[in-house]
């Protein structure tokens, strides 16, 4: 298994990654009923979300820790938030929800932001080196 260094940037930007995550999920479970309302997303989307957000602020927050990462724990959050922010923009397109306008922003909005991390969180695999082997 390939390891890497993990560079400040890259434990900045899943710090970043993580605080952001953990923010929506609370916001979704303390006011995912009133917010359903505003937004026009159903209850159960809301809480389906939060039940995703908050285990993965948990696992990158882990992550942001450790001095050594193996490559593939890095590519498999890029591939998880590049997922994420895809699926949310496809959600908005589908019919299968009708969010208010301040929905769509608030869909769009938290995918941007998630296209963001996955921007940085590249950068930031690209800019640790790679870990010399542990000898046992």
């Amino acid at each position: 298994m390939s390891y890497i260094q993990t560079s400040t940037f890259l434990r900045r930007v899943l710090v970043l990654d993580a605080v952001g995550c953990a923010g929506l999920g609370v916001l979704l479970v303390a006011f995912g009923n009133g917010l359903s309302g505003v937004l026009g997303l159903p209850v159960e989307l809301l809480q389906q979300a939060s039940v995703v957000l908050l285990p993965f602020a948990l696992v990158l927050a882990l992550l942001s820790t450790r001095a050594r990462l193996p490559r593939a724990a890095v590519w498999a959050v890029i591939v998880a938030n590049a997922i994420w922010a895809i699926d949310s923009i496809v959600l908005l397109f589908t019919g299968w929800v009708q969010p208010s306008l301040l929905g769509h922003l608030f869909v769009a909005g938290q995918a941007a932001f998630v296209a963001v991390a996955v921007e940085l969180e590249y950068i930031g695999l690209r800019k640790s080196p790679a870990a010399t082997p542990l000898h046992a």
